[in-house]
């Protein structure tokens, strides 16, 4: 006879789930592709040999598959004919252009606002130094405590050098930032509040109209971080009345590695709001050549050295794409893709003593969801030897960045199951 009270053994508990749970959920997850709208853009993207399941498209998104040939293009007619003339032909109007496509498309802003130019890092610096000459008297810049190392860093950097103090927000590790805890850290002391719109731990998402008006009520301006959301999250930057944004371009855009960022600088503050590092580009008359710095009126004042044109060249195919679908149909498919890894870490993971790093609610989560367990930094090792790419971040998460354009349900789902199967190895 056997003893029915005796305890499961790892064994048995991998054969239950695998043997219940994942038939039904490759089942739904089939179903789910196949009456996806967005599903016949999976083959636009380029093939990744030995690759089963790329999970980390909001860290670095993946390419097109006519991208070689563009920049063939590129080099052979653009750079390689036309030579320097492709400067006054269109590289010279090149970071407004752009920039006024990603407002158009992705932030919820009218043209003249966005530029695309720079690293991220140095178009933080760049706005956060601006931000801080911009309210004189003020001497308190307000940030998250567990925002990108980037973002505290350089706001670190800016409080020393213009003797500012640095104020805390401490939110709830899962849900993030609330319009409540920045209501308790700002005052009329409080000269800017920089924060994050999707945590990149566990995928928050913060109430950007909600905390805007709240930093306005204090006379701060406000600078929001949109790496973790342009291209993902439908956003209306003119219409909640935000100061200063600052995002990248190889996440959801999918611009490639070192891509650059884009900053947008609401109109009205053109003039007032002036960035530090006074190159050549945004002189008012580039050529001129004079014996004093002047800037332009207008966005192209964001910009200091020459732009780095062929950077700019991948992401142009993928807003595009957004463009043709619109973003409420991208972030629909996230949150599809988002919902079904949160069932599937229920069925497979949460037996094994896998913890959700990431709100259950779609509407306060961004495009990925983090889980926890203390083996996933071996585990994040092995995943990589199957195939299956998500991304490690310390001291304990797995990040499963689903960029809805390039993912299935049930690559989420293969890659999920193979973290199964790693933990029960």
């Amino acid at each position: 006879m056997t003893d029915s009270t005796a305890p499961e053994s790892p064994e048995d508990e991998h054969r239950r789930v695998a043997g219940v749970s994942a038939p039904d959920l490759l089942s739904e997850a089939r179903r789910l592709d196949a009456a996806d709208p967005l599903a016949r853009h999976l083959d636009a993207f380029a093939e990744a040999p030995g690759v089963t399941a790329y999970l980390d498209g909001n860290s670095l998104g993946r390419p097109l598959k006519d991208l070689p040939e563009k920049a063939a293009a590129f080099i052979r007619e653009d750079w390689g004919t036309r030579l320097i003339r492709s400067w006054d032909e269109q590289w010279m109007e090149l970071p407004m252009v752009l920039g006024d496509r990603i407002g158009a498309i992705a932030l919820g802003a009218a043209a003249g606002q966005t530029i695309v130019a720079d690293s991220t890092s140095v178009l933080l610096y760049k706005m956060m130094r601006a931000g801080m000459a911009a309210r004189p008297g003020r001497d308190e810049i307000v940030i998250e405590a567990g925002n990108f190392p980037t973002d505290r860093f350089i706001a670190a950097g800016v409080a020393k050098e213009t003797g500012a103090t640095l104020r805390w927000v401490e939110p709830d590790e899962i849900t993030g930032v609330s319009a409540a805890d920045v209501a308790a850290a700002v005052s009329n002391r409080t000269a800017l509040v920089v924060l994050s719109h999707v945590d990149y731990r566990s995928g928050a998402l913060a109430d950007m109209p909600a905390i805007t008006s709240v930093v306005h009520e204090a006379g701060a301006l406000m600078l929001w971080d949109l790496c973790h959301s342009v291209g993902v999250v439908p956003m209306q930057l003119d219409a909640w009345a935000v100061d200063i944004a600052v995002g990248c371009t190889y996440k959801y855009l999918n611009g490639g590695p070192g891509s650059p960022a884009f900053a947008y600088l609401r109109a009205e503050h053109h003039g007032s709001i002036t960035q530090p590092i006074h190159g050549w580009w945004s002189a008012a008359d580039i050529f001129a050549m004079g014996p004093e710095y002047a800037p332009v009126d207008g966005i192209r004042q964001l910009l200091s050295g020459t732009p780095p044109v062929l950077s700019m060249l991948a992401m142009q195919g993928m807003l595009d794409i957004i463009e043709a679908e619109g973003v409420t149909a991208v972030r629909a498919k996230s949150v599809s893709l988002t919902d079904f890894a949160v069932r599937a870490y229920d069925e497979l993971l949460a037996p094994l003593g896998v913890r959700l790093l990431s709100t259950r609610d779609a509407a306060h989560r961004g495009g990925h969801i983090t889980i926890g367990h203390d083996s996933f930094q071996e585990v994040t090792k092995a995943l990589w030897g199957e195939g299956v790419i998500p991304d490690f971040r310390f001291p304990d998460g797995i990040r499963l960045g689903l960029s809805p354009l390039s993912t299935s349900h049930e690559e989420t789902l293969r890659g999920i199951t193979t973290v199964r199967d790693a933990l029960t190895a």
